[in-house]
């Protein structure tokens, strides 16, 4: 018993300061709120249920560019280059662990996406090793998508959090296997001619007919154990989705500008 004491007291001494899968305690303070990134002891949001169906199977309205039609990924490829690896049938496309992100050819700047994702039927792991992959805006802001059914984690990696960032007002997700919609409304940074940040990030996400972000501001790109501040770029990049190694699907993506009013 005391040799099994002190290797657990050893153990302790030198893992990450992670407290039963569910946050951690020694990561930096997130910029503007009190609470560190991916912090332990930070409120998980409130469960909501939402009602059967939404925006899911919306066809893509006129000036919409389909990104995935359920046919094949002739706009998508890997992250690093060469085509994706990923499964398509039945109209969807599903994340082979291990083969690497995906992202969209095109790029684009302001704009409203929407995307329709289901976690795995099987339930497998818990906290971040649960139908974990997120959307990605411009290879830098991350929406999360987890199995946040009866899964306890970090609050700011739930389903809807804007990663590392900001919890989802409430947790709206639905049981493994269901179809999920996301609508999201995603506001580019801009810099002025000396790189200088002259407006951040914001994002509208709507999880199954519920608000979970109101033109929230994105305070730089998101990340796993870090915050970073912004870096110039044009305010332009394509849409990426994650493979964390769980075979996630995603359906009926398509994505249109916001346009400017007259």
């Amino acid at each position: 018993m005391k040799f099994l004491s002190a290797l657990s007291l050893a153990l302790i001494s030198v893992a990450p300061a992670f407290a039963q899968g569910v946050g951690y305690t020694d990561t930096p303070v997130i910029r503007g709120q009190k609470w560190k990134v991916h912090d332990k002891d930070r409120p998980n949001p409130a469960i909501v249920t939402p009602a059967p169906t939404f925006s899911h199977g919306a066809p893509a309205p006129s000036d919409a560019t389909v990104l995935f039609d359920g046919t094949d990924l002739a706009g998508w490829e890997k992250d690093g280059g060469g085509d994706p690896k990923w499964k398509v049938e039945h109209g969807y496309m599903e994340v082979v662990g291990g083969s690497g992100g995906i992202h969209t050819k095109a790029e684009f700047g302001d704009a409203q996406l929407h995307i329709e994702f289901a976690t795995p039927t099987v339930v497998k792991g818990d906290s971040q090793g649960r139908g974990n992959s997120g959307v990605f805006f411009h290879k830098q802001f991350e929406i999360q998508v987890l199995d946040s059914y009866n899964n306890k984690t970090y609050a700011d990696g739930q389903a809807g959090a804007l990663y590392g960032q900001w919890p989802p007002l409430v947790n709206a997700i639905k049981s493994p296997g269901e179809w999920n919609s996301y609508d999201i409304i995603f506001e580019a940074p801009q810099f002025d001619a000396d790189g200088k940040l002259t407006k951040p990030a914001y994002a509208t996400v709507i999880l199954n007919g519920v608000l979970l972000h109101n033109r929230k501001e994105i305070n730089g790109p998101t990340n796993h154990r870090a915050t970073d501040p912004y870096k110039a770029y044009s305010g332009k990049g394509p849409i990426s989705l994650q493979d964390h190694g769980n075979p996630t699907r995603f359906r009926n993506i398509w994505i249109r500008g916001l346009g400017q009013y007259n």
